[in-house]
């Protein structure tokens, strides 16, 4: 078992999205009810995800009296999927956060390196003063989320959090040893990776299953 820092990895495990997680990964899941399961797992994993966002108190006024409340202070948040299976988590991050900006990234895997090969990167202005959220549904061998960090950090980001939902050991030390910095979220920890660098037991190739091409 490869050794990384656990403090800075969150498996969301709550009872739901173990149950969804289970539904997720039956083959014969149709892809409109994958895409849905997709989307309410990352709206769970973003829940856990902003837990730390800064309150502010303010007055509201109720039917009956004048209390104080508190609400978001004004935090800047970018959401950035990697294309194209990180982009079967957006809708559920924006569920939580309507206004916040969404970036992308553009990578696919060598199938005889399994290295990741960039071709697209657009991200929101300011993005150095943003909380930015990777999402990419399954951590293999770490290669497009370690690209990834490595573009948003060039790109001035300090503050990054990686959401997946299936992760191995062998991505999940790749990304941690990658950069001291970055918080990793998923909903399960599988056994390994195999010859091709597939998840076991996992769940198939969530872009396929996402948006039903093969």
């Amino acid at each position: 078992m490869p050794d990384y820092d656990s403090s800075r990895l969150h498996v969301v495990d709550h009872p739901l999205v173990q149950h969804k997680l289970s539904l997720l990964r039956e083959k014969n899941t149709s892809t409109k009810d994958f895409r849905n399961l997709v989307t309410e797992l990352a709206i769970f994993e973003g829940y856990e995800a902003l837990r730390d966002l800064p309150l502010e108190d303010v007055e509201v006024q109720t039917p009956l009296e004048v209390t104080t409340c508190k609400r978001i202070s004004g935090k800047k948040l970018a959401i950035v999927p990697v294309l194209r299976a990180g982009l079967g988590m957006v809708d559920g991050l924006l569920t939580l956060v309507p206004n916040a900006r969404v970036g992308h990234l553009g990578m696919y895997r060598d199938e005889v390196t399994h290295d990741p090969v960039s071709y697209y990167c657009k991200l929101p202005e300011n993005i150095n003063q943003r909380t930015c959220l990777i999402l990419d549904p399954m951590l293999a061998t770490g290669g497009s989320l370690t690209a990834a960090i490595q573009f948003l950090r060039g790109a001035g980001a300090r503050d990054i959090r990686c959401l997946t939902l299936v992760s191995c050991p062998e991505g999940i030390k790749r990304v941690l040893d990658f950069s001291e910095y970055v918080h990793l979220y998923t909903c399960a920890v599988d056994r390994e990776l195999n010859q091709s660098a597939y998840i076991l037991p996992g769940l198939g190739d969530a872009g396929d299953r996402i948006f039903g091409t093969k």
